[in-house]
Protein backbone atom coordinates (compact mmCIF):
# COMPACT_ATOMS: atom_id res chain seq x y z
CA UNK A 1 0.00 0.00 0.00
CA UNK A 2 2.73 2.56 0.88
CA UNK A 3 1.59 6.14 1.45
CA UNK A 4 -2.01 7.09 0.69
CA UNK A 5 -3.10 10.73 0.95
CA UNK A 6 -6.72 11.87 1.22
CA UNK A 7 -6.85 15.63 0.63
CA UNK A 8 -9.42 18.35 0.07
CA UNK A 9 -11.35 21.17 1.71
CA UNK A 10 -13.54 20.95 4.78
CA UNK A 11 -16.78 19.02 4.33
CA UNK A 12 -15.47 16.96 1.41
CA UNK A 13 -15.61 13.49 3.01
CA UNK A 14 -11.95 13.05 3.97
CA UNK A 15 -12.66 11.79 7.48
CA UNK A 16 -15.43 9.53 6.19
CA UNK A 17 -12.95 7.92 3.80
CA UNK A 18 -10.38 7.56 6.60
CA UNK A 19 -12.97 5.89 8.84
CA UNK A 20 -14.00 3.53 6.04
CA UNK A 21 -10.36 2.46 5.60
CA UNK A 22 -9.86 1.78 9.34
CA UNK A 23 -13.16 0.62 10.80
CA UNK A 24 -12.73 -3.00 9.75
CA UNK A 25 -9.19 -3.22 11.16
CA UNK A 26 -10.48 -3.62 14.71
CA UNK A 27 -11.76 -7.06 13.66
CA UNK A 28 -8.34 -8.18 12.39
CA UNK A 29 -5.08 -9.15 14.04
CA UNK A 30 -3.19 -6.40 12.17
CA UNK A 31 -1.48 -3.97 14.52
CA UNK A 32 -2.57 -0.47 13.59
CA UNK A 33 -2.63 3.00 15.05
CA UNK A 34 -4.91 5.89 14.21
CA UNK A 35 -3.63 9.30 15.29
CA UNK A 36 -4.95 12.83 15.32
CA UNK A 37 -3.33 16.12 16.26
CA UNK A 38 -3.99 17.37 19.77
CA UNK A 39 -4.46 20.76 18.07
CA UNK A 40 -7.79 19.46 16.75
CA UNK A 41 -10.15 20.84 19.38
CA UNK A 42 -13.33 20.24 17.37
CA UNK A 43 -13.80 16.63 18.47
CA UNK A 44 -12.16 13.78 20.39
CA UNK A 45 -12.17 11.16 17.62
CA UNK A 46 -11.90 10.97 13.87
CA UNK A 47 -15.39 12.26 13.16
CA UNK A 48 -17.32 12.54 9.92
CA UNK A 49 -20.17 14.96 9.37
CA UNK A 50 -22.37 12.04 8.38
CA UNK A 51 -22.28 10.89 12.02
CA UNK A 52 -19.60 8.18 11.99
CA UNK A 53 -16.61 8.34 14.30
CA UNK A 54 -13.63 6.19 15.16
CA UNK A 55 -11.36 6.38 18.19
CA UNK A 56 -7.98 8.01 17.60
CA UNK A 57 -4.95 8.72 19.74
CA UNK A 58 -4.44 12.47 20.24
CA UNK A 59 -0.76 13.41 19.92
CA UNK A 60 1.42 16.51 19.68
CA UNK A 61 3.74 14.79 17.20
CA UNK A 62 3.95 11.42 15.45
CA UNK A 63 6.72 9.92 17.60
CA UNK A 64 4.13 7.58 19.17
CA UNK A 65 3.64 5.93 15.77
CA UNK A 66 7.26 4.75 15.90
CA UNK A 67 7.05 3.17 19.37
CA UNK A 68 5.06 0.14 18.31
CA UNK A 69 5.40 -2.19 15.38
CA UNK A 70 2.29 -1.04 13.53
CA UNK A 71 1.48 -2.54 10.16
CA UNK A 72 -0.80 0.39 9.28
CA UNK A 73 -0.73 3.95 10.62
CA UNK A 74 -3.45 6.52 9.97
CA UNK A 75 -3.13 10.24 10.61
CA UNK A 76 -6.23 12.43 10.49
CA UNK A 77 -5.87 16.22 10.22
CA UNK A 78 -2.30 15.79 8.95
CA UNK A 79 -2.11 19.50 8.09
CA UNK A 80 -2.11 20.30 11.82
CA UNK A 81 1.30 18.67 12.26
CA UNK A 82 4.66 20.36 11.74
CA UNK A 83 6.57 19.88 8.50
CA UNK A 84 9.23 17.92 10.44
CA UNK A 85 6.75 15.04 10.77
CA UNK A 86 7.46 14.15 7.13
CA UNK A 87 10.63 12.48 8.45
CA UNK A 88 8.55 10.31 10.78
CA UNK A 89 6.26 9.26 7.94
CA UNK A 90 9.30 8.48 5.81
CA UNK A 91 10.74 6.34 8.60
CA UNK A 92 7.45 4.45 8.89
CA UNK A 93 7.45 3.82 5.15
CA UNK A 94 11.08 2.65 5.27
CA UNK A 95 10.05 0.13 7.96
CA UNK A 96 7.39 -1.24 5.63
CA UNK A 97 4.49 0.38 7.50
CA UNK A 98 1.57 1.48 5.36
CA UNK A 99 0.55 5.06 6.08
CA UNK A 100 -2.77 6.74 5.31
CA UNK A 101 -3.13 10.47 5.95
CA UNK A 102 -6.08 12.81 5.54
CA UNK A 103 -6.36 16.56 5.83
CA UNK A 104 -6.60 19.91 4.18
CA UNK A 105 -4.08 20.49 1.42
CA UNK A 106 -4.09 24.29 1.65
CA UNK A 107 -4.64 26.92 4.31
CA UNK A 108 -7.23 29.70 4.39
CA UNK A 109 -5.02 31.75 2.03
CA UNK A 110 -4.92 28.98 -0.57
CA UNK A 111 -1.30 28.11 0.18
CA UNK A 112 -0.25 24.48 0.40
CA UNK A 113 0.74 23.35 3.87
CA UNK A 114 4.48 22.56 4.06
CA UNK A 115 3.78 19.09 5.49
CA UNK A 116 1.54 18.28 2.52
CA UNK A 117 4.23 19.41 0.08
CA UNK A 118 6.78 17.27 1.93
CA UNK A 119 4.54 14.20 1.88
CA UNK A 120 3.88 14.63 -1.83
CA UNK A 121 7.65 14.70 -2.36
CA UNK A 122 7.81 11.21 -0.78
CA UNK A 123 5.95 9.88 -3.83
CA UNK A 124 2.66 8.58 -2.44
CA UNK A 125 1.21 5.46 -4.04
CA UNK A 126 -2.23 7.09 -4.11
CA UNK A 127 -3.58 10.62 -3.76
CA UNK A 128 -7.34 11.00 -3.43
CA UNK A 129 -8.49 14.57 -3.89
CA UNK A 130 -11.98 15.24 -2.60
CA UNK A 131 -14.21 18.18 -3.50
CA UNK A 132 -17.07 19.66 -1.51
CA UNK A 133 -20.10 21.73 -2.35
CA UNK A 134 -19.30 25.44 -2.48
CA UNK A 135 -21.14 27.09 0.37
CA UNK A 136 -21.44 30.34 -1.62
CA UNK A 137 -22.63 29.34 -5.12
CA UNK A 138 -23.60 25.68 -4.36
CA UNK A 139 -21.45 24.22 -7.18
CA UNK A 140 -19.94 20.78 -6.45
CA UNK A 141 -16.44 22.12 -7.11
CA UNK A 142 -15.22 23.49 -3.76
CA UNK A 143 -11.47 22.99 -3.42
CA UNK A 144 -10.64 25.61 -0.77
CA UNK A 145 -11.47 26.17 2.87
CA UNK A 146 -12.14 29.86 3.46
CA UNK A 147 -12.25 31.30 6.98
CA UNK A 148 -14.84 33.97 7.66
CA UNK A 149 -15.16 36.51 10.45
CA UNK A 150 -18.84 37.29 10.36
CA UNK A 151 -19.66 37.68 6.66
CA UNK A 152 -16.15 38.77 5.63
CA UNK A 153 -13.52 36.30 4.38
CA UNK A 154 -10.22 36.43 6.25
CA UNK A 155 -7.33 36.74 3.79
CA UNK A 156 -4.40 37.42 6.13
CA UNK A 157 -3.34 37.90 9.72
CA UNK A 158 -3.93 34.39 11.05
CA UNK A 159 -1.51 31.49 11.44
CA UNK A 160 -1.75 28.83 8.70
CA UNK A 161 -3.50 26.37 11.06
CA UNK A 162 -6.42 27.91 12.93
CA UNK A 163 -8.22 25.49 15.26
CA UNK A 164 -11.93 25.09 14.59
CA UNK A 165 -12.93 26.27 18.06
CA UNK A 166 -15.98 28.32 17.14
CA UNK A 167 -14.10 31.62 16.85
CA UNK A 168 -14.47 31.70 13.07
CA UNK A 169 -16.76 30.21 10.43
CA UNK A 170 -15.21 27.82 7.92
CA UNK A 171 -16.72 27.41 4.48
CA UNK A 172 -15.85 25.19 1.56
CA UNK A 173 -15.60 27.36 -1.54
CA UNK A 174 -14.86 26.87 -5.23
CA UNK A 175 -12.13 28.66 -7.18
CA UNK A 176 -14.59 31.32 -8.42
CA UNK A 177 -15.83 32.18 -4.89
CA UNK A 178 -12.48 31.96 -3.10
CA UNK A 179 -11.25 35.39 -1.97
CA UNK A 180 -7.50 36.03 -2.01
CA UNK A 181 -5.46 38.94 -0.78
CA UNK A 182 -5.58 41.29 -3.78
CA UNK A 183 -1.93 42.34 -3.85
CA UNK A 184 -0.63 38.77 -3.80
CA UNK A 185 0.73 37.42 -7.05
CA UNK A 186 0.75 33.67 -7.55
Amino acid sequence: MGLIMILGPMKSGKSFEMISRFIHLKYTALPYGLFQSSRNVRNENVWSRNGLSLEAIKVDNLDASLRRNYRIVGVDEIHMFAEEEVKTVEELLNRGTDVIVSGLDSDYRGRMFPIIRGLLELGPTEVHYKKAVCEICKSPDAIYTQIFSGEQPVVEGLPPVVPDDGGYVYKSVCRKCFVRKLDRIR
